[in-house]
């Protein structure tokens, strides 16, 4: 099979790139190398072919949909840091890029994977998420908020495609990927822990550390994406990939410093100075993955610890 994954420089999909490779199929990746880098693709570089551009360049997405049997669509804002600091650059990289692709996916009738986020769900409160559940967003002045609806966006657009248009369409929505390549310049707080931990700087938790959430490791979240592509039913629903093992995230600090051997400390910092003044933050973020369990097969298999150590082992190397 052909496959374009768009955003395929990028931490995910470096990874993605090299399993499809692995197993015979043939990948092209269009990146605007924005947060994306060349370096994440040194294993594949030679098999594939590699365009740099944006999805938000129609006739380009047009030209390598056509060219593809599979669009997996991953290029968007990521991070809490960049969807704070550039929420309009986000909004319109999200929705635009995604109508592009459905829209040259739909000319051509090409199968589209969406990568949607557990920001969806918003501040809604209780046990684990459902993907039916109901969502909870705040003041559409708050950029987090803005960025949720932008993916809600996509979403939405991805199921009209798939009901009014007959377009093959999955989507799911990614809990907190992390492992090896995952920078922590965007916000992403592991990688930031182990850099902080192996510099001997305190690690910066914010808030008051006890916001809990869910770390899966990128190998398991490609075994996920790949077992929906392949499996016929699953078009035109929705999926929550991730882990259920839950940790706070003062937790998590203690754990990397643990891992570490580091002699580094914690320091508590509030988000109007993390982040924005009004910034919010949600307390628990658990995925129900029964659903993609039930349809698949699929659980992760790496736990937190092991996570943890081979994020240190790559920082180290």
């Amino acid at each position: 099979m052909r496959y374009l994954i768009t955003g395929g420089a990028g931490f995910i999909g470096s990874h993605l790139t090299e399993a499809l490779l692995q197993r015979g199929d043939e990948v092209a990746v269009l990146d605007n190398l924005s947060t994306g880098a060349l370096e994440n693709l040194r294993n594949s570089d030679e098999q594939i072919r590699l365009t740099q551009g944006s999805v938000l360049d129609p006739l380009l997405v047009d030209e390598m949909v056509e060219e593809a049997d599979v669009v997996v669509h991953l290029a968007a804002a990521v991070g809490v840091r960049l969807i704070v600091e550039k929420p309009l650059r986000s909004f319109i990289t999200n929705i635009k890029g995604t109508e592009n692709v459905l829209e040259a996916a739909h000319r051509y009738r090409r199968k589209v994977f969406i990568a949607s986020t557990s920001e969806i769900y918003g501040k809604s409160q209780g046990d684990a998420f459902k993907e039916d559940d109901d969502r909870l967003v705040g003041s559409n002045q708050i950029s987090r908020w803005g960025y949720a609806t932008s993916k809600a966006v996509d979403e939405v657009l991805a199921f009209a495609y798939a009901r009014e248009r007959d377009l093959p369409v999955v989507v799911a929505r990614f809990f907190n990927t992390t492992g090896p390549r995952q920078t922590g310049a965007y916000g992403m707080v592991l990688p930031r822990f182990a850099e902080q931990a192996l510099h001997s700087r305190q690690l910066t938790v914010h808030g008051d550390g006890g916001q809990s959430r869910c770390f899966c490791h990128v190998a398991d979240v490609v075994r996920a994406v790949l077992g929906l592509l392949d499996e016929p039913s699953a078009e035109g629903d929705v999926f929550n990939i991730g882990s259920t093992e839950e940790v706070t995230m003062m937790e998590l600090a203690q754990r990397v410093i643990e891992s570490s051997g580091s002699s580094a400390g914690v320091e508590l910092v509030p988000y109007e100075i993390a982040y924005e003044e009004g910034f919010e933050d949600m307390r628990r973020r658990v995925p129900d993955i029964s659903k993609i369990g039930s349809v698949v097969g699929w659980k992760p298999e790496r736990d937190l610890d092991q996570i943890i150590d081979e994020v240190l082992a790559e920082m180290r190397r």
